[in-house]
């Protein structure tokens, strides 16, 4: 029970067990928000790789594609003159 006052007992009763339960559930809300937060980081941070990934496969395509149109648009002859220069014969 609250000190006597001028108000009803069961009111200042009841305004303070609604300040405790704020008080007692503040701790919960926040440790709520950091969990939403750091999985809210951890999901963008596994999608900016997964971005990463697929642009680094596309470059990759890319060069692979680009070394071989290189390859093919070589001479026969150029290419057995450098191939025979490189073994030493």
């Amino acid at each position: 029970m609250a000190f006597p006052t001028s108000v009803n007992d069961q009111i200042t009763d009841s305004v303070t067990q609604a300040n405790v339960e704020v008080l007692s559930s503040a701790p919960a809300s926040a440790m709520g928000n950091l969990f939403q937060a750091t999985s809210q980081a951890l999901a963008n941070a596994a999608h900016n790789a997964t971005a990463a990934q697929q642009q680094m496969n596309i470059v990759a395509q890319a060069a692979t594609t680009t070394g071989v149109a290189l390859l093919y648009s070589l001479d026969t002859a150029s290419t057995g003159k450098a191939t025979s220069a490189i073994l030493g014969g």
